[in-house]
């Protein structure tokens, strides 16, 4: 089975429609027929739940909506990779790749596991090939 790490804009591409990619569903259709699977920090499940909550306040999602995309998460092959992650490394990737500590905790996590990052985000995209991690071929 291949393995990835799964970053949260990839993630919501599954959530709402005008995000919607073709390398996110690509990505998506390989959980489902699980033939990938994901590998994602422990904070992947907060900004999730950050991005619904800001959408929901926003108009864009009912709460009802949200909880059935939170189902969905569940079913998925998605692996939460409980090992604590050194601050400092986060720092420093930040700081070298301009990038939030959320963006940095995935290319850590890619790059410590020596396996590929799917994501949607240009600048993250940007700092992986920099840092010489592999992006996921969608």
């Amino acid at each position: 089975m291949n393995r990835f790490v799964l970053d949260c804009s990839l993630t919501m591409s599954w959530c709402f429609e005008d995000e919607k990619s073709p390398e996110g569903d690509s990505v998506l259709d390989g959980l489902i027929q699980e033939e990938r699977e994901g590998i994602v920090p422990s904070l992947w499940r907060l900004e999730v739940v950050n991005v619904l909550n800001v959408a929901e306040r926003r108009g864009r999602i009912s709460t009802a909506r949200s909880l059935l995309f939170l189902d969905f998460l569940v079913e998925l092959p998605i692996i939460v990779d409980e090992t604590p992650q050194d601050f400092k490394d986060i720092l420093l990737l930040s700081k070298t790749y301009n990038l939030s500590a959320y963006d940095a905790a995935y290319l850590d996590l890619a790059a410590r596991s020596q396996i590929p990052l799917a994501t949607l985000d240009k600048k993250l995209k940007v700092a992986a090939n920099d840092a010489s991690v592999p992006l996921v071929n969608f």
